[in-house]
Parts: structure tokens; sequence; C-alpha cells
């Protein structure tokens, strides 16, 4: 694979590139969902192929092909540097990248248990047992149990020097009741929802998530649901687990800060970003309690990695220091042209065949003092949400919309009351300067995202988000009609 790219990179100079990196990714994938007792789908698949990016006449170019031999090569170099030149006659700016070192390095996902040397049977029985559990409950009428596995091995080399081999694995479960009395319908998902939990670790993650021993309670809590009260209408004060707090922070703080979406450059998926470049280093995103960083060192994220596709080394950095917004996502080409010295290694592509855009890495809630018990004791009157359920948001990142499983009410530092069907709304900034608790490391869990979209043609990438329960003061609270 070495010898392949090393190749594919003399050829792009010989036809005039002046820049040029080669990545070649085999991937290898396994899902199985099984629906109540049955299994419902499996998908075991193995791709391989070659993305080609090139600078020439000062423009991009981009190719790929899934033929991993000499002469496939060539071709696609060829494509990707007449492309490049095409492009350059239409050309706002000449492409400038802020400077990397060449590294020459391998990395590897450290992990206990491969997850595919665990038979299929075994995984299928694991999630047979938590649907049949959860189908003692006659109301839960659908059932679900998911495992996902995937591992990625990726060789990187560019014209400036660098040689990275990389071996990213992650794995990832969940299980999920819904029921219905006939005229409504509620859900409980664990340990989250859109798929369960997923890390980059091994077979071994799955072990940890005890499905089976909390499949009678999620059931049970959907059953319950049927009977709760609409969840109150108003103003309230809001605690948010660290569940959906995560997605909280994946829509109005990870890709609000993209930098790509912040120029313009990228419009797709909800479009660009109100955190204009104007507001670094002054703008009170939030209150002085929320750190918020980005970190793509942390063990067990899915944006954990050695080296990012351009080759940039993985970093931890604030985004969000003492309530105040301080940095971004970046790219080398926007970190230049922000000024930046150096970029974040916020570049991935979704497989071979696409172009590396601006993807988050793992961006995490700093934690503070206390647990969800004291956060609850302290707490007058609120409304406590867990698991998302749904989300929207404008194309600014400004305004925004969730709703979650389930809730609770909260009076005098106790439960009171579970409710159905809670949402709440506000804006981004409002929202986030309103947070006045946040629960400390015992509460602390890395959420991972394992779908997010984003790109024309789309992309999906993976990423995690740390967070433990917050309460945010007088924010609009109402149930989903």
């Amino acid at each position: 694979m070495k010898d392949l790219a090393l190749r594919a990179l003399d050829t792009a100079k010989k036809l005039g590139a002046t820049y040029a990196d080669v990545r070649i990714l085999l991937t290898r994938r396994e899902d199985i969902l099984v629906k109540n007792e049955r299994v419902a789908s499996l998908e075991q698949t193995e791709d391989i192929g070659v993305g080609v990016r090139v600078i020439a006449d000062g423009a991009w170019g981009f190719a790929a092909t899934r033929e991993v031999t000499p002469e496939a090569l060539d071709k696609c170099v060829a494509q990707a540097v007449e492309i490049a030149k095409a492009s350059a006659t239409l050309k706002e700016r000449e492409v400038v990248l802020a400077p990397e070192p060449a590294h020459v390095a391998f990395w590897e996902t450290p992990i206990e248990v491969d997850p595919f040397a665990i038979s299929l049977d075994k995984k299928v029985e694991t999630l047979r047992q938590c649907t049949q559990i959860m189908r003692k409950f006659p109301e839960v009428k659908v059932a679900v149990g998911w495992m996902s596995f995937q591992r990625k091995h990726q060789w990187f080399a560019s014209t400036e020097g660098a040689i990275i081999e990389q071996i990213l694995t992650r794995s990832g479960a969940g299980i999920q009741a819904q029921a219905t009395d006939g005229s409504d319908l509620q859900v409980r998902s664990y340990p989250q929802s859109h798929g369960g939990q997923f890390m980059s670790k091994g077979y071994e993650l799955v072990d940890e998530l005890r499905l089976a021993d909390h499949a009678e309670q999620i059931a049970e809590e959907a059953k319950a649901l049927l009977t709760a009260d609409p969840c109150p209408e108003g103003e309230f004060d809001l605690i948010l687990d660290g569940s959906q707090l995560a997605l909280q922070i994946h829509e109005s703080v990870g890709h609000a800060l993209e930098l790509d979406r912040v120029f313009g450059s990228e419009a797709n998926y909800a479009g660009t970003s109100f955190a204009t470049p104007e507001k670094l280093g002054n703008f009170q995103y939030g209150s002085p309690i929320v750190n918020i960083v980005a970190d793509a060192t942390s063990p067990g994220g899915l944006a954990t990695f050695g080296y990012d596709d351009e080759g940039v080394q993985a970093q931890r950095w604030h985004l969000i220091k003492d309530g105040i917004l301080v940095d971004y996502l970046t790219s080398r080409e926007t970190a230049a042209r922000l000024g930046a010295e150096r970029s974040h290694g916020c570049m991935r592509a979704d497989g071979w065949q696409n172009l590396p855009i601006i993807r988050m890495v793992n961006i995490s809630l700093m934690p503070k003092e206390g647990t969800l018990d004291d956060l609850i004791a302290d707490t007058k009157h609120a409304i406590f949400m867990a698991v998302n359920r749904s989300w929207s948001i404008d194309n600014q990142r400004v305004q925004f919309q969730f709703g979650c499983e389930i809730g609770w009410e909260i009076k005098d530092g106790k439960k009171v009351r579970m409710v159905k069907n809670p949402c709440y709304a506000g804006i981004t900034w409002e929202f986030w300067r309103s947070c006045d608790f946040i629960c400390g490391e015992s509460e602390f869990v890395l959420w991972g995202v394992p779908n997010c979209g984003k790109g024309q043609p789309p992309q999906r990438a993976e990423m995690s988000h740390g967070a433990a329960p917050a309460r945010f003061r007088k924010v609009k609270v109402f149930p989903a009609k």
C-alpha cells in the first residue's frame, strides 16, 4: 500500500500538482438488528478503494477509484489533476495550507476484545434475550436490539513527506421498547436512542453496557408513559441528562463552530453559522461555568484518532472557555484563511470515495461538581428530560427545538411525577448563558454519535460528546403535539 501511494504521488507531481495526498482505505462492517426475538437485518461488508487530492494551478482536484492497482491509480491521479486545472479557471482565491510537520507514524485504536472474533450466534442471542425480556409486557409490541461493529484500515501519504497508517475500530449496541395502547405510542431506549451507545472500543463495550440488565426497566417505562401526564407547558428550569445534552452540544455548538460553515463554503444540512469570526474572543456563548473542549485524543471517542485525513496530528483545545467563544474546528485551508498557525486536524471523509471535509472531533462540556441527586435536590421546580426523540435547528444554528423520550417534574428537590412527550426550545446563546449547574466527573459520559450527516453529496461521520447532567434556567418547555 505504501508503494502504491508513493507511486501515485510521483505521478501527481509529474502531471503538475504542487501538492497531493493519497488515502487507501479498507473498511469492514457488521450490523445486526433483532426485532421481537428474530433477526430482522444482518449486513456484513468489506470495501476498499483510493481517494486522491491534488492542488494544481492553485485549486483543488479530487478523484477516487475502487481499483487498487498501479494502472488504476495512474488514471485516478490524472483525473484529479485535470479537475484541479479546470477548477483553477474559476477559482476565487489560491488554495493556501497552514503548515503541518510531515508525520511518519502508525496509530491503532486500543481494544480489549476484537468484535469480529466474537461469533455471530453469541451476538444474536444477546439481542434476542433482550427483546424477549422486553416483550413480557403486553403493551410492548415492538422490542428491538442493535449491534454494529466497524474497522477502518487506512494508509495516508502526501507529497510533503507524510506516511501514516491507522487502524480504527468502533463498536455500538443498544435496545429499545415500543409500547402502545392503541391510541398512543411511547418509546424507551437504552443506553440512548438512535442505535444505542457507540465508542472506539472492542466487544468489551457490549459487555459493559449489560443490555439485558436494563431491558425490563425500559419496557416498564415505555408502558408507564402510556398513562403518564403530558409534559406541562410554560417557562421552567430545565435539567437535561447527559445523552440529550450530548445532542444539544452537537447541534448548537459543534456544527456552529465548523469553520467551513462559518465562512459560508458549506451550507448543506441546516446551513451556515451565526458564530462569525468577528465574535472570536469576545462573544459570550454561555455562562462562565460553560467550558467546551474539542479533543481528538479522548479515550473511547468515536472521533479519536492519531491523525486526520490531511495528516494533521490529533489535538485537544477549547472552543468555549469560561463562556467565551475562543476557537473553531478547522482544516489546513480554513486555518490559513483565519490566520491560525496550524489546523486543529478536523478533516475527515466518509470512505475513500469522498473528499475530506471539516467534521467535528469529540466535543465535550467539561464537568464541574456534584451528582445528579445533588442537582435534583438543589432544584425548586423544574422539568427533567432524558434521551433524545427528535431535533430541529435553523440554518444559522440559532433557534432549536428538541423532544425527549421521557421526563419528570421536579418539585422541592424530588421527582414528583413522570411526564410524556417532553420538548424544549430556545436560542443557542440564551440557552447556554442560562446554564447554572453542571454535574461532576462521576456523572460524565462520552456519548457516541455514529451518523452525523453533512455535505453534498451526503457524507456520514462519527464523533462523541462528553456531558454530565446540567441545569438551565427559564427555558420554554411544552408537550409534543
